[in-house]
């Protein structure tokens, strides 16, 4: 635990003063738009946590967002930029579904756990792909992802047309009750909100890529090929492997976040006509989170709890949801621009270092 607090002792300080930034910005432009930030602060406050079952909602829509989120700091600390986790969310949601759907008489300890690892392998060799393309043949990794992002969700389409759909619907049939996920006894708790084992399984994916990354010489190599793969490669590092296993891993988290939306939270899969924009808001919360697992937690808790709490401020200050957008934006901009925010804190360093020398 002490190892944990000692990670963040040293730059807990830049972003949280970015995220105070963000939101004095997003105040302000509501002043200018005639809004009282004050009261739609507190109208968002009061959606996430007004009762049992907005707050077990805002857990719900928080899942998803440290997975995908948890993709995208895994790539990024192996060297890479994963900007199609939307692509492997829709995969792994379409490999849920599929198993949900097609394989019959399980029972639910080992159908629920099946769809859940089918999920996550396909959005891993969805991911694999790139990687692949990245380690045999130069390709940057940014265009095969963005455009595995749409074939995903033509594929998803189709498959889910072609072999999954309700007969007069655009949607799939519902998954057996043997694949679900959702946890009864915590729903009705919480008012019915939509509470399921995917929540425990992110905390559990931010800790394995914790152990894996810095506790493991597995993770090391990951990190090395990251950091510099012309001196792993002079190490004797294999330099393509470890790209492509940090790409599938990294789609494995997406995956991960597609299956239990499918099997905690909507039970069927709609043809889409765009992408969800799950796998896209997880850049953010891997930003917010500083690229470390434990960060992406607090990200996605931070960014899962200014989505859902919009529709208060829309109903209780009047403020249009899109206005979220702009202090969630303005957070990032603060965290990706340290320099401006430690030129605000320099007054409070210097008074601190002459604390230090008196």
């Amino acid at each position: 635990m002490n190892k944990i607090v000692k990670i963040f002792s040293g730059s807990i300080i830049v972003p949280l003063t970015a995220i105070v930034m963000g939101l004095l910005v997003g105040a302000l432009i509501m002043l200018l738009g005639g809004y009282d930030p004050l009261l739609a602060y507190q109208s968002l406050f009061s959606q996430v946590f007004g009762n049992l079952y907005d707050l077990g909602e805002t857990f719900r829509e928080i899942t998803p967002l440290v997975l995908t989120g948890l993709a995208v700091a895994f790539a990024f600390r192996a060297g890479l930029f994963n900007i199609g986790g939307e692509g492997q969310f829709i995969i792994g949601m379409t490999a849920a579904t599929f198993v949900g759907i097609k394989i019959t008489g399980l029972p639910m300890i080992i159908h629920a756990p099946l769809a859940l690892i089918v999920g996550g392998i396909c959005g891993g060799l969805w991911a694999a792909i790139a990687g692949y393309f990245k380690a045999k043949r130069g390709v940057n990794e940014v265009i095969t992802t963005i455009m595995l992002n749409w074939t995903a969700l033509y594929l998803a389409n189709y498959i889910v047309r072609h072999f999954l759909l309700l007969k007069g619907q655009q949607r799939s049939e519902n998954l057996q009750d043997s694949a679900s996920i959702s946890i009864q006894w915590l729903s009705e708790l919480l008012g019915n909100a939509r509470m399921h084992w995917g929540t425990l399984i992110a905390v559990l994916a931010a800790v394995f890529f914790y152990i894996l990354l810095w506790k493991t010489k597995q993770g090391f190599e990951l990190r090395a090929v990251g950091l510099n793969p012309h001196a792993a490669e002079y190490a004797g590092m294999n330099v393509g492997r470890n790209i492509i296993k940090s790409m599938f891993i990294s789609g494995m988290f997406a995956g991960l976040a597609g299956a239990v939306q499918i099997l905690g939270v909507f039970h069927y899969q709609s043809v889409m006509s765009g992408t969800p924009g799950i796998g896209f808001d997880g850049i953010a919360v891997a930003l917010i989170g500083m690229n470390h697992p434990f960060g992406v937690l607090l990200g996605g808790f931070l960014f899962g709890s200014l989505t859902y709490g919009s529709a208060g401020m829309s109903f209780g200050a009047g403020v249009p949801p899109e206005l979220i957008r702009i202090v969630i934006g303005s957070i990032i901009f603060f965290i990706a621009t340290p320099g401006i925010v430690r030129y605000v804190l320099k007054p409070l360093y210097a008074k601190r270092k002459k604390e230090k020398v008196l």
